[in-house]
């Protein structure tokens, strides 16, 4: 079990999906995250599904974190959704469980479905944007912010699998997506999504 805080960080299984479309590197979401999770010493499953278009055609990637062998590889429910597009959102908020985590780019997701849980929207291909120079690096900083609200593998270990991962040579530049996610501050939490109805952090 790792030692991080947050929403789900005291969960011994969580079920977790990306949802976005093609070129918004979803697909590599689910992997790092799948590495972190076992940089962590937890069982995981990571599995992936996209379009036939190289671009623009719907990804998703899901991972599932277990303290324990994990017997069936495909989700049963989301505790953790991940959207980084109107229709990803769309289209699977009515397997998030009514006590998961809805997490949504705010200036893809203009009117976000209404959830049970937890519901938070940020910017985040415009704070990678600001940060990086790069808005291809949202990615990353949401994966930053991901762990940073749920703390659903440790920071170190994210850290660990993004610079394993990334093209060499955009280290540097991930890392500082990576960061600016993990510093997000709560006003930043809010900020796009509060008139929309979703939930302040803190």
């Amino acid at each position: 079990m790792s030692e991080s805080a947050g929403l789900l960080a005291g969960r011994d299984f969580v079920e977790v999906r990306f949802g976005g479309s093609g070129g918004q590197g979803v697909i590599l979401m689910g992997v790092i995250l799948a590495v972190a999770a076992t940089r962590d010493h937890r069982y995981v499953i990571q599995t992936q599904s996209y379009g036939p278009e190289a671009r623009g055609g719907y990804s998703r990637s899901d991972v599932i974190i277990s303290d324990r062998t994990v017997d069936y590889p495909q989700l049963l429910g989301i505790d953790l959704l991940v959207a980084l597009t109107d229709e990803a959102a769309h289209r699977y908020v009515a397997a998030l469980r009514a006590t998961g985590v809805f997490l949504f780019d705010s200036d893809e997701v203009r009117d976000p479905p209404l959830v049970p849980g937890a519901s938070y929207g940020v910017p985040f291909a415009r704070l990678a944007l600001e940060a990086t120079g790069r808005a291809q690096a949202a990615n990353i900083l949401t994966l930053g912010a991901v762990v940073g609200l749920t703390g659903v593998v440790r920071a170190a270990s994210l850290e660990q699998s993004v610079l394993g991962m990334v093209p060499p040579g955009t280290e540097d530049l991930n890392l500082a997506a990576m960061r600016r996610g993990l510093g997000l501050l709560g006003d930043e939490w809010r900020r796009e999504s509060a008139s929309q109805g979703a939930l302040p952090l803190g």
